[in-house]
């Protein structure tokens, strides 16, 4: 038999609860578990049917046996998703289960502040503005449970008013405690999640950038100090590959090992030149490889100068990372080019691409200057019938020889592998480098932003007196490429991005719609960078300017101070506190007939009631009745009774014509009230 009674829970309270559930869990679906949300989803349904009155509440023991299922379920899983996250999962299982059991109050309690934890368990990695702001609405319609809790007879309307004032109330006092507290370290670190990982690999195919630029997601944004570079200048260094087996390039060992250390014995030398200064705001990645111009230095601690010029978090990117760096393109990387790099970066696989050996060694018969035998190669790129294609036919197992000799098409990794194979074997050092190229300027808001099909891959190549220096051969092939961006090359029509309706290159073709995309992308830039940046440097620059030299008193005076107003506040904006009090209109209403009939000798006796007081008044004048009666109901009712927000405003607005019809029947009246109840 179902249920008809929700036990001390009103059904407003229930239909905020389906609300709120749904709306806690869903932002969470990529950390469940199919078993959890197999759960979740059951819970919910059966929830439903208990506040359609078609099903009846679990009993305790399936309960139970589903909680016990789950957690050995959960136990067996944890190896596999991580610790952290079976902690989550039991945390929603937990939510989910204490929502079907619920039977009183206190059970709504516990799920509203379960609630709350979930959402900052989201918080944790989701922190756009948009996501931030869709969670605020989450809270405020958990709080509305709680106020619907105890505001039964009250209409949803006003509930989702209230709720939203104390939302609103508590927003002065997460800004001073924001602007405060210790910017601390985690309690654990972010795991990184298997098969969840964006951007560029350390290890590189030949069909993984093109994999990448059909990809519209944000790497990072750029904001510079003076005037930025030209577009054909603008490469991103983030990954050196200098091993190739023949299939795949690979990091230097060395380099991976500082990496694993975390420490960085021989520091590079002082650069020279003049510097290009910006900062940088990485999306999450969870990798360490940082982005910067040639040759990038940082002061940022957190982050490593590795010696084949590149910048190294020494922590995955779990969330959005902002840090500062000098680039200086004059400065030579590796002037001095050590035997044991110089070896490295001439290592080729045996009996490997038989024909791109012989025409390497070609190339170094015909050119024995080194810079002439590197611009033939630009040349043959250039020269021959070789196209620009996201969409490259198949190779074999000789993937250099199928390139160069029988497909001749491909993007920028297949190019940079085929110019550092022939640069190796016809003698010079040579190396890969991933990274981005380019970027989408944003005249709103000022920056750079660089997106993930803006990934590319070139070739450097160590020469005497002037190190490590750069050729990109995929600019022979197309110079679009990198004059105009990866965007000039394509058709809407021809669109790497064609299935996404919202890309950029299609939203350029609506300058409206893209007016308000450069917006909305500069409105969360500035989030991030003033509020999800606001780090224990920029903390301490404010509190310095706010309150001078920062101490222990001042800080404790500043906090006192902050929460004494906004108590203030508070309670000021909730009634406890006023300085002119107001009357309620309504009664001042009825002191207002009160004195009117005093003046006619009638006068309200002290703690008389309503009732009493119509009694008396109607016996000494009969017709006043009407009226009265009339005024009273609705003011008993509007006063004693409490009517819903509608019901209420029509209340008040009959009150005032009741009000009106009174008055003037009192003004009618003749001779003293007194004498005829005396009388009588």
């Amino acid at each position: 038999m179902a249920d008809s009674k929700s036990e001390n829970i009103g059904r407003q309270s229930l239909l905020w609860l389906l609300l709120v559930n749904l709306s806690v869990l869903a932002p969470l679906y990529d950390k469940m578990t199919p078993w959890s949300m197999a759960i979740c989803a059951i819970c919910l349904l059966w929830r439903v049917g208990i506040f359609a009155g078609k099903v009846a509440k679990p009993p305790r023991y399936l309960v139970t046996t589903l909680a016990i299922a789950s957690a050995v379920t959960l136990a067996l899983v944890t190896a596999q998703i991580g610790l952290l996250n079976g902690l989550i999962n039991l945390l929603i299982l937990g939510y989910a289960l204490k929502y079907i059991e619920m039977r009183d109050r206190r059970d709504v309690r516990a799920v509203v502040l379960v609630g709350f934890f979930l959402i900052a368990i989201t918080l944790i990695e989701k922190q756009s503005l948009w996501f931030t702001l869709q969670l605020t609405l989450v809270a405020t319609i958990n709080i509305c449970v709680l106020v619907s809790l105890y505001l039964n007879a009250s209409s949803i309307r006003r509930t989702a008013k209230l709720g939203a004032k104390i939302m609103l109330q508590s927003l002065p006092l997460a800004i001073v405690l924001f602007m405060v507290l210790p910017r601390l370290p985690p309690l654990w670190l972010v795991p990184n999640p298997k098969n969840a990982t964006t951007g560029l690999s350390d290890e590189l195919s030949f069909g993984d950038i093109g994999k990448l630029t059909r990809s519209s997601a944000l790497a990072y944004r750029v904001t510079f100090d003076n005037r930025r570079p030209a577009n054909n200048q603008l490469y991103w260094r983030a990954l050196v590959l200098d091993h190739y087996d023949g299939k795949t390039w690979t990091q230097d060992p060395g380099i991976k090992t500082l990496q694993r250390q975390l420490t960085v014995s021989n520091a590079r030398p002082s650069p020279e030149g003049t510097s290009i200064n910006y900062e940088v705001i990485a999306e999450p990645s969870y990798q360490n490889w940082l982005f910067g111009l040639d040759l990038a230095y940082t002061n940022t601690r957190e982050i490593l100068e590795l010696p084949d010029g590149r910048l190294y978090a020494k922590a995955p990117l779990s969330q959005k990372y902002q840090y500062r760096v000098s680039s200086y393109p004059q400065a030579k990387l590796d002037p001095r080019l050590s035997p044991e790099l110089r070896r490295r970066n001439l290592q080729l696989p045996q009996d490997s691409n038989p024909r791109s050996q012989a025409l390497g060694l070609e190339l170094k018969r015909d050119y024995p200057e080194p810079e002439r035998r590197l611009n033939a190669i630009m040349t043959l790129f250039n020269k021959s019938p070789y196209f620009y294609t996201l969409e490259p036919p198949r190779v074999g197992p000789q993937q250099i020889d199928d390139f160069l000799f029988e497909n001749r098409a491909g993007f920028c990794a297949h190019y940079a592998s085929a110019m550092v194979f022939l640069a190796r074997q016809s003698g010079l050092p040579a190396r890969m480098v991933t990274g981005y190229q380019g970027g989408e300027w944003n005249q709103a808001g000022g920056y750079l932003s660089v997106y993930q099909y803006m990934a590319h891959a070139w070739v450097e190549v160590w020469l005497e007196g002037k190190g490590w220096t750069r050729y990109d051969p995929t600019a022979m092939i197309a110079p679009e490429r990198v004059e105009a961006g990866f965007d000039a090359m394509f058709s809407p029509e021809q669109s790497y991005l064609i299935n996404n309706p919202f890309s950029s290159l299609r939203l350029r073709q609506y300058p409206l719609l893209n007016n308000l995309r450069m917006s909305l992308a500069s409105i969360d830039y500035y989030w991030s960078k003033w509020v999800l940046g606001f780090n224990e440097e920029r903390q301490s620059q404010l509190l310095k300017e706010l309150l001078g030299e920062i101490n222990a008193t001042k800080l404790a005076i500043f906090i006192i101070a902050s929460f004494s107003v906004i108590a203030l506040f508070i309670a000021y904006s909730v009634g406890l506190l006023r300085f002119t009090r107001h009357p309620d209109p309504v009664v001042a209403g009825f002191e207002q007939i009160g004195a009117m009939l005093a003046k006619r000798g009638l006068p309200r006796a002290q703690g008389e009631s309503v009732d009493a007081y119509q009694t008396r008044v109607l016996a000494a004048a009969p017709e006043l009745s009407e009226p009265m009666t009339r005024y009273t109901t609705s003011y008993i009712t509007l006063k004693y009774r409490a009517p819903s927000l509608k019901a209420s405003k029509q209340l008040k607005r009959q009150l005032k014509q009741d009000l009106r019809r009174l008055r003037l029947a009192i003004l009618r009246l003749k001779g003293n009230l007194a004498t005829s109840e005396n009388t009588d």
